[in-house]
């Protein structure tokens, strides 16, 4: 077992203007996050946020503090968030042990010294997906199951985008610091996400691509409306979304993701609109 992770930084958007697709993948795509034994996670400047992922396997996964933190130990100042989507498993926090079945949440705040991730069977194991956000204030652990989630039904078979979006870790499900997390499930036939697109010029976000089909791929698009770049994704993959960035794709199937977001508000509705027709 190793705890496996990498720095990144933040990105103006007029040098972004300039990124070719290496550079684009190499700064903004994040692979491999699922690796069976290990937890791997990324850090980055923007918001100080950690996207990061956990498969155990016989044994469990500690989730230890990272050099950047300068911790003592990972959630002595932040909050964490993490959602399964692979087998069944359990999270251990401070010696209470949370049963995540797939796409179950859990809500881990400020001042919880041990989290162990372990799966029911190493043979189908648990695959636990986490963002992580600086915290000012302690609120308990919260489990939230899909079932308890707050759910939108959104978009339509004509515009190809017919979905589902399921709160788990937001305000008006859990109380939290500034970290909101939820999965959006496409239906049959759509492939459009988060269209019309936006911006969150208080917060960024992060999008973790699941439930993609073998020999099917996702299209993420980002970069300012007007000067638009675009990712091609693979199964268990993510993207880091800036605030001045929109976050939309289109797949060549329907397809699930988990979206992640931390700053300065907890409104989900606080985002600017930008219309197809206006996007370049």
């Amino acid at each position: 077992m190793a705890v496996f992770y990498e720095e990144r930084y933040a990105y103006h958007p007029d040098d972004f203007k300039h990124y070719d697709t290496g550079k684009i993948r190499k700064e903004f795509l994040i692979e491999g996050i699922m690796d069976p034994g290990n937890i791997r996670m990324v850090h980055s400047q923007i918001e100080r946020y950690i996207v990061g992922g956990a498969v155990p396997l016989k044994e469990g996964l500690l989730l230890e503090t990272i050099a950047p933190l300068k911790a003592g130990y990972f959630c002595e100042r932040r909050e964490l968030g993490i959602i399964n989507v692979g087998g069944k498993g359990t999270v251990v926090v401070d010696g209470a042990k949370y049963a995540l079945g797939y796409k179950d949440a859990l809500y881990v705040g400020k001042g919880n010294r041990e989290v162990v991730f372990k799966s029911d069977d190493a043979g189908e194991p648990a695959h636990f997906y986490f963002n992580s956000a600086p915290a000012h204030k302690e609120y308990p652990v919260k489990q939230v199951t899909l079932a308890e989630a707050s759910v939108l039904h959104l978009g339509s078979p004509e515009t190809s985008n017919k979905r589902d979006v399921n709160q788990l870790i937001i305000n008006t499900v859990i109380d939290t610091c500034q970290l909101q997390m939820g999965m959006t499930e496409l239906k049959p036939g759509s492939v459009w996400n988060t269209m019309p697109a936006h911006t969150h010029s208080r917060r960024n976000e992060v999008y973790f691509y699941f439930e993609v089909p073998e020999g099917q791929a996702v299209c993420h698009f980002m970069g300012q409306p007007k000067e638009t770049r675009h990712l091609w994704i693979q199964n268990e993959q993510a993207v880091i979304s800036p605030n001045w960035s929109i976050h939309s794709a289109a797949g060549t199937s329907n397809y699930i993701f988990i979206w992640g977001m931390a700053g300065e508000n907890l409104d989900y509705t606080d985002m600017d609109v930008i219309q197809p027709t206006e996007l370049r």
